[in-house]
C-alpha cells in the first residue's frame, strides 16, 4: 500500500535532502506522483516554451531495463518511480511557439502588435548555438522543482546522471532528436541516509558583486 505523505518545509528540505542510497518497494501514491509532476511543469521557462518532456517510468521490467541502460545502478530498479527528463530542441518549430502564444491570449497577457518581433527574436535564438544549453537550463529547472515536491511530501529522491543516453532512448522510444537529460528516482529510503558530504565554505563559491570576493554567509 502506498503511504500517505505529510509536507515538510522548503528550508527543512535543502538542508536534510541527501541523494538516497536505497529505496524499498513502497509505491508512490497516485495523487502524490501527480502533485510532483505538477510543481514540475509550473517551473518557469524562456518565452514560456516549457521545452522539458517527462517519462513516469513505473513498470517493473522497463525499470529493469532502465537500470542496465544507466550503468546497472540498482536504485533506478528499486525506486517504484523514475522520471525521466527529457528536452526536446525542436518543440518550437513542431507547435510549442504557438501553443505558447495561445497560452498568452488565453491568460490575458498577449500582445498581437508584439508578436511578430517575439516569434522572430525566439526563432533567431532557438535556431543558433546555444539551443542545447538553454535546453537543459529550463529542463533542470522543473526536474529541481519536482526533486523539492517530492522531499516536502514525504519521498526521498535520486537525481541521476550516469547513464547511456542512445541506450535509455531504446528503452523508452525516446525520438532520436529529443535529449535525455536526467532521471530522477523517487520512493522511500531503504536503510540509513547517505551521510552528509559537506559543502565547501560560502567564501569558496559566492563572491561580492565581482569574481573572486568571497563572501562569507
Amino acid at each position: 500500500m502506498a503511504k500517505t505523505a505529510t509536507e515538510k518545509p522548503l528550508s527543512e528540505i535543502v538542508q536534510e535532502r541527501r541523494s538516497t542510497p536505497a529505496f524499498e518497494p513502497t509505491p508512490v501514491h497516485e495523487a502524490d506522483l501527480r502533485k510532483i509532476l505538477l510543481a514540475g511543469l509550473e517551473a518557469p521557462s524562456g518565452y514560456n516554451l516549457q521545452p522539458w518532456r517527462f517519462i513516469v517510468v513505473r513498470d517493473p521490467e522497463r525499470r529493469k531495463q532502465l537500470r542496465a541502460a544507466s550503468h546497472k545502478q540498482l536504485k533506478i530498479e528499486q525506486a517504484p518511480v523514475v522520471i525521466v527528463a527529457c528536452g526536446d530542441p525542436e518543440g518550437w518549430r513542431t507547435g510549442d511557439l504557438d501553443e505558447m502564444f495561445r497560452l498568452a491570449d488565453e491568460h490575458g497577457h498577449g500582445d498581437p502588435s508584439r508578436r511578430a518581433k517575439t516569434r522572430a527574436t525566439a526563432e533567431q535564438f532557438l535556431s543558433g548555438p546555444n539551443n542545447e544549453i538553454w535546453l537543459t537550463r529550463n529542463v533542470m529547472l522543473a526536474f529541481t522543482q519536482m526533486m523539492l515536491m517530492a522531499e516536502a511530501i514525504g519521498y526521498n529522491t535520486a537525481p541521476l546522471e550516469g547513464f547511456d543516453e542512445e541506450k535509455v532512448r531504446q528503452v523508452l522510444n525516446v525520438p532520436q532528436h529529443v535529449r535525455v537529460i536526467a532521471l530522477l528516482a523517487i520512493g522511500y529510503r531503504q536503510g540509513p541516509a547517505k551521510p552528509y558530504g559537506g559543502r565547501f565554505a560560502s567564501e569558496r563559491v559566492c563572491f561580492a558583486e565581482l569574481w573572486g570576493k568571497g563572501m562569507k554567509l
